[in-house]
């Protein structure tokens, strides 16, 4: 180990100065996010590997960090095993996935209907569209039929499944999945 950063911007300056075979990249970081310091990275030296290391796993985040140029995509609780052996295959030039994530994006590749919107359910993706086009979550209950307190679980459950942390954040994925327009 060669260094440790703790932002996105120190991570690339870090990166820059010491030019390691291969770099654990989180996502969520603060200053600069691990995308765009993956970008970053890779755009300045092509030779220093990326490998995600993050808990967050939504569709949007993998094909993201892996257009941005990441040799792979793991997620925190892998073995340490698995965490070395991606390590090596990475800096060896392959590509790495963790098996969960790669089964979702075959699905995805193969038309599976639930990964198209980051593994939420149907009935998630139905109350997602109503939030975007503003209704309240009481509004929602009435129209689904259903209690306030399930469709609050509901959106409990995309804000963690989307890695997201309220409702506007909920409103853009909607509108960037094409869910609802403006």
């Amino acid at each position: 180990m060669v260094g440790q950063a703790v932002d996105g911007e120190n991570a690339v300056r870090l990166a820059v100065r010491l030019k390691p075979d291969v770099v654990l990249m989180d996502l969520k970081m603060p200053k600069l996010d691990g995308i765009e310091a993956t970008r970053q990275i890779v755009a300045v030296n092509a030779e220093t590997k990326v490998l995600i290391l993050t808990s967050f796993h939504t569709d949007t985040n993998v094909l993201e960090a892996l257009h941005a140029g990441a040799g792979g995509y793991l997620l925190k609780d892998a073995s340490p095993e698995s965490m070395i052996n991606s390590v090596l295959a990475v800096v060896a030039g392959q590509h790495v996935m963790d098996r969960s994530i790669a089964e979702r994006m075959l699905e995805m590749l193969e038309g599976g209907t639930k990964s198209s919107y980051d593994g939420l359910t149907g009935r998630e993706v139905e109350i997602l569209k109503l939030i975007a086009r503003g209704l309240a979550n009481k509004q929602v209950a009435y129209q689904l039929k259903i209690s306030e307190k399930t469709v609050r679980n509901h959106i409990s459950n995309i804000y963690t499944r989307l890695g997201i942390d309220d409702r506007s954040q909920a409103v853009l994925y909607a509108v960037r999945k094409g869910l609802v327009q403006l």
